[in-house]
């Protein structure tokens, strides 16, 4: 089995090591990474501060068609991408083609973003000193990025690092999760056929216990990173003089009320809880009934989450596949096991095989049980029964978590009202918070992190407005 390349300054290397990637499904070998020595790393963040201006000059066109061509060679190599993913992730290849081809549409987003930027123009005789005077306004990259990518969209997610950068003219080091480094490694392929300046990008495959010397490092001001909340905030706090942004997570609620579709609820939150194997920031986790509908909804609920097709991630039929290892199975394993110890009951689900954990529903799960109050990142979702919409948002709202919410109601009212109340980054009404359209910003409030994802937003992050102010003008 050959060894992938990572790429250095847009240029294939191999280094003094390696990280094995296996399937979490069997545990057969699915490929090997080469990892970059030191030495490596600190050609790849020079190469990258040397070019910033360079990057920075770049014609919008040439970033445009640069993303372009990257989108288009996705969608030529679709099926083989989505193989790649379900490899190395063992998510069903339902999710991975899904993927693929919202990593296609992140790409062709981000380079019609890059068409539109330009500059603005502001009067500044509003004010009689400021008579003859005109300013300019334009967004400059602030320079190079640092991107840290998770295990769990290993394509998608590198993609949202990816992308903004090029179409804001910055370059970037991105550092792949090293359980699943080869789709960004795949990335880096395409990117190296659009003839972009050397040192615009490096896909590095470095351990995790590597990454604090680059996020310490004062060449790559930027830093995004989608991860853990504990390794979010401890890049924030060591990194205080960088613009950081974070997206950390959360432990997603869907409220039910009474002009619900209850069988749409049901079907939508039975999927939306388990896809991924619940391995999504915005999976279900916490459901929320209105009291008048819980008794119809509930078997509803549970009789779809026992249906959904589970096994073998190679199998098109199958919706639900393994977590990312063993360990990751047993500790939400645990987790149930603890609510359940403490007077949780399960209604479907509750068994795991190897790396895999059976869909499952609990009730009457503890306020203070872990499953209720910590990010599961597991096929695991409680019920509650509630009385009101007033109850159901500020059960929403007791999370330190805010990332995003659904709620499914018909009524206009409760729409903007749940906007308006709930304390989270984004509302989708009438469907489950895992609803995430790529070109919309994206991120979270408490501990689900800092700034936004979403291709303009992430270019707003990555730059910052420079006036020229024009003097003498006949206005």
């Amino acid at each position: 089995m050959n060894t992938t390349p990572f790429w250095l300054a847009g240029r294939p290397e191999t280094g003094d090591g390696e990280l094995t990637v296996t399937h979490p499904y069997d545990g057969r070998v699915v490929g090997t990474a080469a990892v970059p020595t030191p030495a490596q790393v600190e050609e790849a963040v020079a190469a990258a501060d040397g070019v910033r201006r360079e990057a920075a000059a770049l014609p919008l066109h040439v970033r445009a068609e640069a993303l372009a061509h990257v989108s288009a060679r996705l969608g030529e190599r679709a099926e083989e991408v989505a193989r790649l993913i379900t490899g190395e992730n063992g998510k069903p290849l339902l999710w991975a083609r899904g993927e693929v081809n919202r990593a296609v549409s992140t790409f062709r987003f981000a380079a019609e973003e890059a068409r539109r930027l330009g500059a603005t123009v502001q009067r500044l005789d509003t004010d009689p000193a400021a008579e003859g005077r005109m300013a300019y306004v334009t967004r400059v990259p602030k320079g190079p990025v640092l991107g840290i990518s998770p295990f769990n969209f290993p394509l998608n997610l590198a993609a949202h690092k990816i992308a903004p950068a090029i179409a804001a003219g910055t370059p970037i080091v991105l550092k792949p999760a090293p359980a699943t480094p080869l789709s960004a490694l795949l990335l880096g392929e395409l990117l190296a056929e659009t003839g972009l300046p050397a040192g615009m990008f490096s896909v590095l495959p470095v351990p995790n216990d590597r990454a604090p010397a680059l996020v310490d490092d004062p060449r790559l001001p930027i830093v995004s990173f989608t991860g853990s909340v504990p390794v979010g905030w401890e890049i924030r706090d060591r990194a205080p003089r960088k613009h950081v942004t974070l997206e950390l997570g959360g432990n997603g609620a869907a409220v039910v009320l009474p002009d619900a579709d209850l069988d749409w609820a049901a079907q939508r939150i039975g999927l939306f809880s388990n896809y991924q194997a619940g391995q999504s920031c915005i999976a279900v986790q916490r459901v929320y009934v209105d009291r008048s509908v819980y008794d119809a909804f509930l078997p509803k609920l549970v009789e779809n989450v026992a249906s959904l097709v589970t096994g073998d991630p190679w199998d098109d039929k199958t919706q639900v596949g393994p977590l990312v290892s063993r360990e990751a199975a047993e500790r939400v394993e645990a987790w149930v096991d603890e609510a359940v110890a403490a007077g949780a009951k399960v209604l479907t689900g509750g068994t795991r095989e190897g790396a895999a954990y059976a869909p499952t529903v609990l009730a009457d799960v503890p306020d203070d049980a872990r499953i209720a109050r910590e990010e599961v990142f597991g096929p695991v979702m409680f019920v509650q029964p509630v009385d009101g919409v007033d109850e159901a948002f500020a059960l929403v709202n007791d999370s330190k978590f805010g990332l995003q919410a659904g709620v499914f109601t018909r009524s206009l009212d409760i729409a903007f009202r749940a906007h308006r109340e709930l304390d989270v980054g984004g509302v989708v009404i009438g469907d489950v918070p895992s609803y995430r359209a790529d070109q919309m910003p994206y991120g979270g409030m408490k501990d689900s992190g800092v700034g936004r994802e979403g291709l303009r937003s992430a270019i707003e992050d990555y730059t910052v407005e420079k006036v020229m102010v024009l003097t003498g003008l006949p206005l």
